[in-house]
């Protein structure tokens, strides 16, 4: 890639989000999410994402889970994701495979993801709602560590430590200019409270390629602030 060729913009966002699980049988279950993503740290929108599915727990280790999400993506940034610099909305169709082992204190899990994106757009300047949604495919891989911080096991009343990182190309013939997309890193503090609830929140850096060039340029965002996950299982 030529210097110049480039262009990344940083912004400070803050994450806040919800996980639950309802268990159903000893093998089956319904997961919720909600994402609350803010821009400015918590000034102003930069994402909402709506996340439901069915889970169903294959062996001790594995975990399959499909379902629906819902995003709206707002117009945050110097440089929208838009290129009207418009908010638009996604439909989301998922599938999942997250597999676990633990080797000594540490615990480890794999999550797999296949993605059918419908995202909005806007064939012309001059229409007000989204008028399209092609359809783009997107896989994701997240490796996550997590490791108690008191003892040998995570229990009720313990806390934790934990590291990710996700990656997520695109493919297919509506991806664009680029199939990268993302890449996440949290490094995080947790407490388990009880097998009911548990909270972990630290550092959060998510690096988004967009799918057009501008000027000829590829436009990076480097987004990096807070995230506070709450997890609930029923």
């Amino acid at each position: 890639m030529p210097i110049g060729a480039r262009a990344t913009h940083y912004n400070t966002v803050g994450w806040f989000n919800y996980f639950g699980t309802i268990k159903l049988s000893s093998k089956w279950g319904l997961h919720t999410e909600y994402q609350f993503r803010r821009n400015d740290l918590i000034n102003s929108w930069q994402q909402g994402l709506l996340r439901v599915g069915i889970n169903y727990q294959a062996s001790p280790n594995l975990l399959l889970r499909a379902g629906y999400a819902w995003i709206e993506t707002y117009a945050y940034g110097e440089i929208p994701i838009n290129g009207l610099g418009r908010d638009f909305t996604e439909h989301r169709l998922f599938q999942m495979a997250q597999l676990s082992h633990q080797e000594g204190l540490i615990s480890i899990s794999h999550r797999f993801m296949l993605e059918q994106r419908f995202v909005g757009r806007y064939s012309s300047a001059a229409v007000i709602k989204e008028d399209e949604f092609p359809l783009m495919h997107r896989a994701r891989y997240m490796l996550r560590l997590q490791a108690p911080l008191k003892g040998r096991t995570i229990k009720d009343k313990t806390p934790y430590a934990a590291a990710y990182n996700e990656i997520m190309i695109g493919f297919g013939k509506n991806v664009g200019a680029n199939i990268f997309d993302q890449n996440r890193i949290g490094l995080l503090l947790g407490y388990r409270f009880n097998k009911t609830f548990r909270i972990e929140a630290g550092y959060f850096n998510q690096t988004l390629q967009f799918g057009r060039l501008i000027n000829g340029r590829n436009i990076f965002q480097s987004n990096s602030g807070l995230i506070i996950n709450t997890n609930f299982n029923f």
